[in-house]
């Protein structure tokens, strides 16, 4: 096979995770080891970089300032969440790009995100496949809401879900040393998956963990929620409980939308934005059980804290950005990689690829027999899934008892 030569560009997107650079760093490196690799260029803020040229050169980057992404939280190129239209109705976004790709040589797009960003990539591909450019687009797994169909589980996951877990024994311990009963609602990102809030059965399988559990996978009713905390606060005297930011009723309403208007703030994509639903149910409860109450939203620590973060998670994210770079270069496009776990009681896992068309605008959920019958529990399986995805820790780099994180020039190529 005759090798495809030409510049890489590598873009970010979506909600930034621990070790979504240490993806992009797989792929980078894979890059420089490439001999089809001719420029590696990062996009500035994801495909709108892109669209309005602003790209870095990766190659003016000092060595070990890029070795630091591995341990470096958030998005280093910058991400963003911006929809392309379909380009049958209005293909302005895709001349733009196609102009960028030509204008640079680029003959390998490498996207990392969710779902969202899944389908830009396929986009793209249909586009330029229709226009005759020859170019080489794979997209790569991230979102800690671990929500992607086709692979087991999604870079940034393990990390947040280590994070959630140990957060949630950590506070279950500070909520009941009082002598007095208490009430504590933690809330967990998840808009439409509970993945990441079912990361918090791990503390609960330790035994410091919540009380009850409640995901967007099984219908949210207040009354029941009042009947759950009841029954456990009159036997337990304290009560923690995890929930989903999207947890919704049997109608598929939003229950934060019942004490705020969600719909008015809604993203680029569609999607309405998350939060304020812990401090919400706990002054809920609080108005129908006499106790203390408090409402803890996790926000963004959970998916920036890489000093607590899976050593395998990190491990893995690297792969992806290797496989990908390297898959590309033998031929394959129009791909995402995945992860395959391999049957047995050791965890074993390797990455394939699967057809973008597959994923775009899939969502993965918790399979219903692994939440408990009365909705507000999950079950052993789902010990046995989360378990070896946050094994091992992370020795981040330090500088004066602080972490030390990569710090880039980022030259844009229109600055050379």
């Amino acid at each position: 096979m005759k090798i495809l030569k030409g510049a890489c560009i590598i873009g970010q997107s979506g909600g930034p995770t621990s070790v979504i650079n240490a993806t992009a760093l797989g792929c980078i490196e894979a890059a420089f080891a490439s001999e089809a690799i001719t420029k590696i260029y990062g996009a500035a803020h994801g495909i709108k970089g892109v669209l309005d040229d602003r790209l870095y050169d990766l190659g003016l980057e000092l060595q070990e300032e890029l070795e630091l992404m591995r341990f470096t939280p958030a998005a280093v190129l910058g991400t963003c969440r911006y929809k392309l239209q379909d380009f049958m109705k209005d293909d302005v976004d895709y001349k733009n790009i196609l102009e960028i790709f030509r204008k640079y040589d680029v003959r390998y797009f490498f996207y990392i995100g969710g779902n969202d960003s899944m389908d830009t990539c396929s986009k793209i591909s249909s586009y330029l496949s229709q226009n005759d450019y020859e170019c080489r687009i794979i997209g790569i797994p991230k979102t800690i809401d671990n929500d992607l169909s086709g692979t087991d589980h999604c870079p940034g996951y393990g990390s947040a879900a280590k994070y959630v877990a140990t957060t949630c024994m950590e506070v279950y311990r500070d909520a009941m040393v009082y002598d007095t009963g208490s009430i504590t609602v933690l809330e967990v990102m998840g808009r439409n998956a509970g993945w990441l809030t079912a990361a918090s059965a791990l503390a609960k399988y330790k035994g410091v963990g919540p009380d009850l559990i409640y995901l967007p996978e099984v219908a949210f009713d207040l009354a029941d929620f009042i009947h759950d905390v009841k029954r456990v606060y009159d036997r337990a005297g304290d009560v923690m409980v995890a929930v989903s930011e999207g947890i919704k009723d049997k109608n598929g309403t939003y229950i934060s939308s019942y004490f705020s208007d969600t719909a008015k703030d809604r993203d680029a994509f569609g999607h309405a934005r998350m939060g304020g639903l812990a401090g919400s149910l706990s002054n809920f409860a609080n108005a129908k059980i006499d106790a203390k109450v408090r409402g803890i939203e996790l926000s963004l620590l959970q998916r920036c804290s890489v000093h607590l973060a899976s050593k395998t998670d990190m491990e893995e994210a690297y792969t992806a950005g290797k496989m990908a770079l390297e898959s590309a270069v033998a031929g394959n496009t129009d791909k995402m990689v995945a992860f395959k776990r391999a049957e047995g009681v050791e965890y074993r896992c390797e990455t394939t690829l699967i057809d973008l068309i597959e994923v775009a605008n899939m969502e993965k959920k918790i399979p219903r027999n692994w939440i408990n019958e009365a909705g507000n529990g999950l079950r052993q399986e789902f010990i046995d899934y989360a378990l070896p995805l946050i094994q091992g820790d992370i020795n981040v780099p330090k500088q004066d008892g602080l972490p030390r994180f990569a710090k880039l020039k980022r030259i844009m190529t229109r600055e050379i």
